[in-house]
């Protein structure tokens, strides 16, 4: 049996780990399963279930927070596209004043950090000016 191909799930983990390393431990890193891929009616009534407890159609899939700051993380394989809900869900997120970046490699991720303020624990590597 062939293993199905799953990008964007082999992408988060390495996030969630890189993220586990960089952030500070008091750091917070969530995910919430906001989908149910079972195409029956026994998958569409989990699914009602899910939207009943709260569940945010185009919730982002990493919420971070730490040190008061809050950055939503869109995970997407290299060709991979916003849906339409997702759109929606950064347009509010962002309109209220929160981050939120899409994120397509571990650099992205790590650069979202950077560029919404966030502080982690690896330092930079220097930069030498060619000679």
């Amino acid at each position: 049996m062939n293993r199905r191909a799953t990008p964007e799930a082999d992408l988060q983990r390495a996030v969630v780990q890189a993220l586990r390393l960089a952030l500070p431990r008091t750091a917070i890193i969530h995910h919430c399963a906001n989908e149910v891929t079972e195409p029956s009616p026994r998958g569409a009534k989990r699914q009602a279930i899910l939207n009943g407890m709260g569940v945010h159609a185009g919730s982002a899939d990493l919420m971070v927070l730490c040190d008061g700051r809050i950055l939503f993380l869109e995970l997407k394989a290299p060709k991979g596209r916003l849906r339409p809900t997702q759109e929606a869900f950064r347009d509010a997120v962002l309109a209220q004043g929160f981050g939120w970046a899409l994120v397509r490699s571990l650099d992205d991720a790590l650069g979202a950090l950077a560029d919404h303020g966030f502080t982690t624990r690896i330092v930079p590597p220097v930069r030498r000016s060619p000679s």
